[in-house]
């Protein structure tokens, strides 16, 4: 482990709520090792920019990783020409103007026919009958594998981001992934020469990528491309709610979807930590590293940087997110995101308010989660 001091963390409320811990880390020991989760946390958003980027030392290749093990080494897990390689190979899938030309007409279509069945019921929770069909809907015309259900995308993209964030090491949660794995597995095989041709399973073999390693990163993106998506869609909704004044600004043509997109996405972070190893001993603030330490470059907690954020705790949509990283920030960048703001910001939050007459709020909407955060349920009412 590395020398940083240590700051203990109630794993239970760091679940629950993560930013007065990181917060608190942010101000007295912004490199903090906690010896509930096992690692070294660097909580600073100028840290966190800076190191990313140094893959010699903060390496993304984890042989002995979570989602390594438990999902196959994916592109996310390897650093240099390998990472490369296949990052380029896919990028015919998640290219904005794939995104723009073909991808976005689908998930227009998708999202009206969900928001059609919708419409007549007058009440839902955002989070499963409109978040989570509209993510898994876009994400299955993505991965190629069309015939597995909404449900079963959205479970499995569930039980592989548990396992990866499995660092107490709950069997259950280790077997909930395993069958996920499994199931994903069987699709692809099922799907094989039968995908979109802009799909990431028909691009990969187009390009060589070996059957082992195709398998993993089509695992990875539903890991990352389902769940996150779904968490910002029933999370923006609900700031927007929320925060009326603010869905005027939008309605008013004098904000944009984008701009409430960006500021949910610093403000609550779908994607709060990025894990790295140590591949060689180095020293970075005053802390020293030693190979195989576990680091974790806490997206979250940078994303609400007193240095860069005034009033960091408050949603607002008018503010400059130009210093925000809730998609990374060096080379491993997250390859979804141009698909994410499309089907985001350009087909589910707007299409949620312009088919949702009187959209509001009609209960609590608890948020879990520190690796990956979202609401859990998000209940809503309309007019009809």
């Amino acid at each position: 482990m590395s020398d940083a001091p240590v700051h203990d963390i109630d794993p239970a409320a760091f679940r629950a709520d993560p930013y007065p811990d990181l917060a608190r880390m942010r101000a007295t020991t912004p490199i903090a090792y906690v010896p509930q989760l096992g690692a070294t946390l660097l909580t600073r958003r100028n840290d966190i920019h800076v190191q990313e980027k140094r893959t010699d030392v903060f390496s993304s290749h984890q042989p002995e990783g979570l989602m390594t093990l438990l999902m196959g080494e994916n592109m996310m897990r390897k650093d240099g020409d390998a990472h490369m390689a296949e990052r380029r190979a896919l990028f015919p899938t998640v290219s904005p103007r794939t995104v723009n030309d073909h991808w976005k007409p689908l998930f227009l279509t998708r999202a009206l026919a969900i928001l059609d069945d919708l419409a007549p019921r007058g009440s839902c929770d955002l989070v499963t009958d409109y978040a989570m069909p509209v993510s898994a809907e876009a994400l299955k015309l993505i991965t190629g594998l069309t015939e597995m259900t909404a449900a079963e995308m959205d479970g499995v993209s569930q039980a592989m981001i548990d396992g990866c964030a499995n660092y107490a090491g709950d069997k259950g949660i280790e077997a909930r992934c395993h069958a996920a794995t499994a199931l994903i597995d069987e699709h692809i095989t099922r799907m094989q020469g039968r995908a979109g041709t802009f799909s990431a399973l028909t691009v990969q073999a187009a390009a060589g990528v070996s059957d082992y390693s195709t398998r993993a990163n089509i695992k990875l993106i539903i890991s990352g491309g389902q769940n996150e998506p779904r968490d910002a869609i029933a999370g923006a909704i609900w700031a927007l709610l929320r925060h009326p004044d603010q869905l005027g600004l939008i309605l008013q043509g004098r904000a944009t979807w984008a701009d409430a997109f960006a500021e949910y996405a610093r403000w609550i972070s779908p994607i709060g930590m990025s894990p790295r190893r140590v591949a060689r001993a180095d020293m970075v603030a005053g802390v020293t590293f030693a190979p195989g330490d576990r680091v974790f470059l806490m997206f979250g907690s940078a994303n609400r940087d007193e240095a860069h954020f005034d009033d960091a705790d408050v949603f607002d949509i008018t503010r400059d997110t130009s210093a925000a990283i809730p998609f990374g920030a060096g080379p491993h960048f997250c390859a979804g995101a141009a698909a994410s703001r499309c089907l985001i910001t350009e087909v589910a939050l707007p299409l949620a308010f312009a088919r949702l007459p009187g959209l509001r709020l009609s209960g609590p909407a608890p948020f879990a989660g520190w690796a990956f955060r979202g609401p859990t349920s998000v209940p809503v009412a309309w007019d009809i």
